[in-house]
């Protein structure tokens, strides 16, 4: 685990609340490609962080069980969601048994693991018949003051802040049984400028750049949104990319 992947333990609280969740099609499309619905779903959510993925899978009836390994979002994790079983631990040994999991989630924490050693374990982990799912809410570059912002992102820091690292679109060569489906899921949440510069801010790029320089960018890029959104309402826009790996279900007894 690497100290960028740590980062946001510092921020946890202002990720809670600024971070964005996800929308009710996103859960959805997971139920669809997975054949199964939630509600009453055997799920490890891993890299939990706070736990806003692991809420809204609990609303949707799956019994979640949430691995995530910074002591900071661990923390906060359990203090909002006391109730539910907490690992602390990393995708690349998931701390389970085999065959135990009919779902495993990775919300915007599958590019932080080592991917040859992360899919062995889902896959030991995964019930026949069971799915890992990834997801990634990534800004809608298709929004002009979007786009914008991340050129003025990459041109201050070097790197892009909206999350856009890929999906597992770099899983191939899959194990022989697997099947591999991918959706686009688009949605709006309005927010105030504080919240969505908040939001800006816990995104690792800027945990790296440190406190001045990140005061200094937010500072600059409120002037730039207020041009933009003059009431202070931001109108943040997101493609959640998402894909979903199913193994094979069990043979049929003979």
């Amino acid at each position: 685990m690497t100290k960028r992947a740590l980062s946001f333990d510092a921020v946890a609280d202002q990720y809670d609340t600024s971070r964005p969740g996800y929308p009710p099609a996103l859960f959805d499309a997971v139920e669809e490609l997975a054949g199964r619905p939630l509600a009453g779903s055997r799920v490890v959510d891993v890299g939990a962080g706070t736990g806003i993925a692991t809420r809204l899978l609990r609303e949707r009836g799956a019994r979640v069980i949430a691995v995530e390994p910074g002591p900071g979002m661990a923390h906060r994790l359990h203090r909002t969601l006391p109730d539910v079983p907490l690992v602390r631990g990393l995708g690349d040994a998931l701390p389970f048994a085999d065959g135990t999991a009919d779902l495993i989630t990775y919300a915007q924490s599958w590019h932080w693991t080592d991917r040859d050693r992360s899919l062995p374990e889902a896959l030991r982990v995964l019930a026949p018949g069971g799915a890992l799912a990834l997801w990634w809410n990534v800004s809608d570059a298709e929004v002009p003051w979007i786009a914008a912002q991340d050129a003025r992102i990459r041109r201050w820091a070097g790197d892009g802040a909206h999350g856009v690292h890929g999906t597992a679109r770099g899983h191939r060569d899959l194990p022989e049984g697997l099947r591999t489906e991918e959706r686009l899921v688009r949605w709006t949440r309005p927010v105030t400028l504080d919240t969505h510069l908040d939001n800006l801010a816990t995104h690792s790029v800027f945990r790296m750049l440190g406190e001045e320089g990140t005061a200094r960018f937010l500072a600059q890029e409120r002037a730039e949104l207020l041009t933009v959104f003059p009431d202070g309402l931001v109108d943040e826009a997101y493609a959640v990319e998402l894909t979903v790996t199913r193994r094979a279900p069990a043979p049929p007894a003979a």
